[in-house]
């Protein structure tokens, strides 16, 4: 009976490496069709399609350089919006997290609630309010107008209380009030390290988010020297057919990708420990 159920369960574990195998080929193949399209030339991606790399990179990279777009500072700039934007997001969720936590106070749940119904507006249904705000207060064409909007981010906030409701702090906090420390020593010093592995996900998830956004750049940004990547990539694509060059543009996007893919690398194991922390505590 033992065995029977050892080999299931090699059955299972094998199945589930296929599939996952299986998985991560196909994600990563439109990877590596990008990195093939950017080793290309214009004129050999109009002959049609093909897995096998060429030697045209350098070329590539060369004539996008040397394009009249700001590719190198709007990099620069997506990297100032995107590093702040993930920090003082995560900072304030978690703050505002802790305290809805730790405390009970009149309107809580209808605090809650209020917050669950924002998640559930677009961003597109406030663009217009926030873009007469962003006027009045003297702040178009900052990276300021990109980087507030972060500061207060439910779904972040949402995520952060749940993984601490999933923890039993509260004699952990109170055995530190009683030795005398402050709230926001508590905070920094024993919540922030409990809570990393939350945070790591959730900096990832804010630093895509503010890499990949096009749209409210687009809105706000209106000098050439203060675009965001995203916008470039925009511009490159809208050329003419004419002047429209395939390589530039899949170089340019395997460009934009790069910082994504070093920032996933680099996190991978706080990732995958944030992820599973809800099973493991459940």
């Amino acid at each position: 009976m033992r065995e029977k159920h050892g080999l299931n369960v090699k059955k299972r574990r094998m199945i589930a490496y296929v599939l996952l195998i299986a998985i991560a080929v196909i994600c990563l193949f439109w990877l590596y069709i990008l990195v093939v399209n950017a080793t290309r030339t214009d004129a050999e991606m109009k002959r049609g399609f093909t897995m096998i790399p060429a030697g045209n990179l350098w070329v590539n990279w060369k004539n996008l350089l040397e394009s009249p777009l700001p590719v190198i500072r709007s990099m620069c700039n997506s990297l100032i919006v995107s590093t702040f934007a993930s920090v003082f997001s995560i900072y304030f969720a978690a703050l505002a997290a802790y305290g809805f936590h730790m405390y009970e106070f009149r309107g809580k749940h209808v605090l809650m609630t209020f917050v669950l119904m924002i998640m559930m507006v677009p961003t597109q249904v406030n663009t217009l309010g926030y873009l007469q705000l962003v006027n009045r207060m003297n702040l178009a064409d900052t990276f300021l107008s990109l980087i507030l909007p972060r500061l207060a981010v439910p779904v972040t906030f949402y995520y952060v209380k749940q993984y601490l409701e999933s923890m039993s702090l509260q004699s952990l906090v109170e055995a530190a009030r009683i030795d005398g420390a402050g709230e926001m020593h508590i905070f920094h010093r024993m919540i922030v390290p409990l809570i990393r592995p939350a945070l790591a996900v959730q900096i990832i998830f804010e630093f895509v988010a503010s890499w990949n956004n096009y749209f409210l750049p687009a809105l706000l940004l209106h000098s050439d020297d203060k675009k965001t990547l995203p916008i470039i990539i925009g511009l490159l694509r809208s050329a003419n057919f004419v002047d429209q060059d395939e390589g530039q543009i899949y170089v340019c996007i395997a460009f934009a990708i790069l910082p994504v893919v070093v920032i996933y690398l680099l996190l991978s194991k706080m990732i995958i420990q944030g992820l599973t922390a809800g099973g493991d505590k459940g």
